[in-house]
């Protein structure tokens, strides 16, 4: 059928099955705009800045599983969308999004809102387009959401000039897809997982290195079951909490600068790391020439290039994390569970020599408590955005995780402004869970304005802002690098977020007791609405353990436990 550019977004989407379109209109995405108005087909929510636009999609896509949508006009609104999609590529999450452009005659003359969207989003994208002819549409939005969903996942920008949208073409979505040269590799190499599995045999102490990888590939049971079949004990990245359930036996916690003493000691000991998923960040590995340093590595990735990066692989095995592991499944008989006790209890050891503690010795309450109790009140029943700082380290370390997708977070770029505009995005993916944000007082105005696009569109998110009337982790690391000189990092001076909430049409506490703050979340989870608790916490509070930066995993700077006679 003959229908305009702008309606063939439309239909496209419909296609696709998305059902939530996040954006923010403007003269360049007008006629796309125009369409919106007219369908029936999916939902579009309305931010009130392009960054948390991104943001919404993010949430959604990783809370659900599904390519997160979102839509922006030229200039601006490219450009205030930059940070979403360099945040969505590091981390791996499927988004598709749709720019509008100036019309072509235009392109090349500084006109009003013209900016090179392609030439910007070429670093931080999978794939980027910009559509000339609006015959190739159906091709083009066909092609990003299978880019966007398949290997390793990640945002697909397309920019569509105004005049494109406007021009009329033949639609036809029904056609096959010619990508010759992206054939992602998913089935793993059979003689390399026999090699793999053969060392895993052989090793004596043996340790699952857990990613998000695991997430985005949906393999979360099958890694379950390697881990249980085995007996191999596992550590997670920040990425990937929630693939072992926060009680389970085997899982010696989260990895990395701010990772239990257990899991930085497992990785040091170990003599074969089994990574799935994995790309061995910087914030994981501490000083490279130390990590792991005696030990063989197995390294499962569908992204051929993260394979032997930065730590070379003994057993490289390319594919699909789910297809890779439920082929080593077919092995496991082999391996003897236990073979591995006595290395299960060194790492019990770790645990109880320095457990992953905070000490009640303020008159002010600590921020790893309020963590520990929302998980407490509401568990699994709750999914959990952060932005980014002291607070998302405490509600990683703290939080009793306990399924895939119930933690959202800014892993790789560390994007502060995150939260607040993801948990609007997983809340309106997953409506029957309440949907927390833990933000500081710092984060929390980074894109406050969304308060507004959840009171309109009725999305009850839960703020509980920790606040320490400090950029916290940037305070953290001047006391203990700089010599406490706290150069602007007070936040002394901040709103009264009760008002600020109360002013948008949501609700508010400031809370400074524990009761409070109990009587506090019970409201808000009652009321169903938009909502901020503001918690008065400890000011000068660290995240402990804690491996300074470019130094070795064994090498932590730990919270001792409190003698007690």
């Amino acid at each position: 059928m003959q229908i305009s550019g702008a309606q063939m977004v439309i239909e496209a989407l419909i296609a696709e099955g998305v059902n939530t379109v996040f954006g923010y209109p403007g003269g360049a995405i007008m006629n796309v705009y125009d369409e919106i108005y007219k369908q029936d087909g999916f939902k579009h929510i309305l931010n009130r800045h392009e960054q948390a636009s991104i943001h919404a999609a993010e949430g959604y896509a990783k809370a659900s599983g599904k390519v997160g949508v979102a839509m922006i006009t030229s200039g601006p609104g490219f450009t205030n969308a930059v940070t979403g999609l360099a945040d969505a590529y590091m981390d791996s999450v499927p988004l598709v999004v749709i720019s509008g452009q100036v019309p072509m005659s235009l392109i090349g003359t500084d006109g009003f809102q013209e900016i090179d969207a392609i030439g910007i989003s070429r670093p931080c994208t999978k794939h980027n387009y910009l559509v000339t002819d609006a015959a190739d549409l159906p091709r083009v939005l066909k092609e990003a959401f299978y880019i966007a969903a398949s290997g390793r996942p990640g945002p697909v920008h397309i920019d569509i000039p105004k005049d494109v949208t406007a021009q009329i073409a033949e639609y036809n979505y029904d056609i096959e897809l010619e990508l010759e040269t992206y054939k992602p590799h998913t089935k793993g190499n059979p003689r390399q997982i026999k090699k793999a599995m053969e060392a895993i045999a052989k090793a004596k102490r043996p340790l699952f290195y857990l990613g998000g990888g695991i997430i985005n590939s949906g393999a979360t049971a099958e890694v379950r079951e390697f881990v249980h079949t085995t007996g191999i004990p596992a550590v997670e990245t920040l990425m990937a909490r929630g693939v072992l359930s926060y009680d389970d036996e085997l899982l010696a916690g989260m990895l990395g600068m701010h990772g239990s003493y257990a899991a930085n000691m497992a990785m040091s000991e170990t003599d074969l790391v089994i990574g799935l998923g994995v790309r061995f960040d910087d914030r994981v590995t501490g000083k490279l020439s130390e990590f792991a340093k005696n030990a063989g590595v197995i390294h499962v990735d569908i992204d051929p290039a993260s394979i032997s990066k930065l730590v070379h692989a003994d057993y490289p095995i390319v594919g699909d994390v789910k297809n890779v592991v439920k082929d080593m499944l077919e092995h496991v008989s082999k391996i003897k569970h236990e073979k591995f006790e006595s290395w299960r209890q060194t790492i019990s050891d770790f645990a109880e020599l320095h457990p992953l503690i905070f000490h009640e010795d303020s008159e002010r309450i600590k921020p790893q408590w309020v963590v520990q109790r929302v998980g407490e009140l509401l568990g699994d029943s709750a999914n959990i955005s952060t932005d980014v700082g002291q607070h998302q380290m405490w509600a990683a370390q703290f939080y009793p995780f306990s399924r895939p997708n119930q933690w959202i977070t800014s892993g790789g770029l560390g994007t502060m402004g995150f939260g607040f505009p993801a948990a609007i995005g997983v809340k309106a993916a997953c409506p029957d869970k309440t949907s927390i944000n833990f933000t500081g007082d710092g984060s929390i105005l980074m894109n406050v304005q969304e308060l507004m696009t959840a009171v309109e569109k009725k999305i009850p998110v839960i703020n509980v802002i920790l606040n320490n009337n400090f950029l916290g982790m940037v305070r953290q690391w001047q006391t203990l690098f700089y010599d406490k000189r706290h150069s602007e990092t007070d936040l002394s001076v901040q709103p009264d977020f009760v008002k600020l909430s109360e002013a948008f049409g949501g609700i508010g506490y400031r809370v400074t007791t524990k009761e409070e703050f109990d009587a506090a979340l019970k409201d808000a989870v009652e009321k169903n609405v938009v909502a901020f608790i503001e918690v008065i916490v400890e000011r000068f509070e660290n995240v402990m353990p804690m491996v300074p930066s470019g130094g070795s995993l064994f090498n932590m700077m730990l919270l001792e436990k409190k003698e007690t006679k």
